[in-house]
């Protein structure tokens, strides 16, 4: 049990690291494709990949019982997530964006009680509250940009991906991390592909190198390859635990929006994630 664990947190915490790519990958990827174009085109290049995946392992087809739960997954982390957030970084900041990620912790803990039966004791959720109002006070503090509709859209975006967080987490236990998310996408493919054909540039001959990277990244890494990490992590070391660790996820993509945005950062976010990582240990202890 000891074992699993370690390797959930492990496991869970690479994925954290590929996540925390994904809204700097975002913010430079809305810059030059419409937000609705963005979404699609991720979503069915890496429906693509991982059905490539199902059919060369000979994976077995999920059972009737867990359609709905893969549709709730791409609901949430396929459809919901991604084109909230690329709307949202049409109006914030990609570091403004970390006060939202921040209460995303809280919200997959929040649904992997209600969806997972989990029961977390009461310190665990003392340490949840203060890593997370840790997080959002710090983002809130290093600047003033401010939009209601981009707030109010990533606050929908971190419900929806809460969920499906929670909501996968229980299908990896019976089908496995990488398998949950091919399925989800696998499902969401006919709509995304229709989208992306129908949302798609006049030309993509105008992109730019960073634009084109940034596609590959939120669609190989962003949609597919992390989340085989993550939902194994959910999978082993429990799903309102192991969340804990997207606190960290503001953090390091605050230092992907400095280096690669030129976004300023603080040096009071080296005292902020100390405590953080404070606030992670003791939710994993009390999980």
């Amino acid at each position: 049990m000891m074992q699993a664990s370690f390797s959930g947190w492990g496991s869970g915490l690479l994925g954290v690291v590929i996540f925390s790519g994904s809204l700097p990958a975002t913010r430079v990827a809305v810059g030059m494709l419409d937000p609705l174009f963005l979404t699609s085109a991720r979503a069915a290049i890496a429906a693509l990949l991982g059905a490539a995946l199902l059919l060369v392992l000979r994976q077995p087809w999920p059972q009737r019982r867990d359609l709905p739960s893969l549709a709730v997954v791409a609901a949430g982390v396929v459809i919901g997530f991604p084109l909230l957030t690329a709307m949202a970084l049409q109006h914030i900041t990609a570091a403004h964006s970390t006060v939202f990620i921040g209460l995303l912790p809280l919200a997959t803990a929040l649904f992997g009680v209600l969806r997972g039966g989990e029961r977390p004791g009461p310190l665990f959720w003392l340490f949840s509250v203060l890593g997370s109002l840790a997080v959002a006070g710090f983002a809130l503090s290093q600047n003033a940009d401010v939009s209601l509709a981009g707030d109010a859209l990533m606050l929908a975006a971190i419900t929806l991906c809460g969920l499906g967080y929670a909501e996968g987490a229980q299908l990896s236990r019976r089908l496995g991390g990488w398998q949950v998310i091919s399925w989800a996408l696998a499902l969401a493919l006919p709509v995304m592909a229709a989208a992306a054909i129908a949302f798609r540039p006049e030309t993509l001959s105008g992109l730019s190198l960073p634009v084109w990277i940034s596609l590959g990244y939120v669609s190989m890494f962003s949609m597919l390859i992390g989340f085989v990490f993550w939902y194994r992590g959910l999978a082993l070391g429990g799903t309102t635990g192991v969340g804990q660790l997207q606190l960290l996820q503001p953090f390091l993509g605050l230092i992907l929006a400095a280096w690669l945005l030129s976004e300023p950062i603080a040096p009071a976010m080296l005292g902020a994630t100390a405590f953080v990582v404070l606030c992670v240990a003791g939710a994993k202890r009390y999980a």
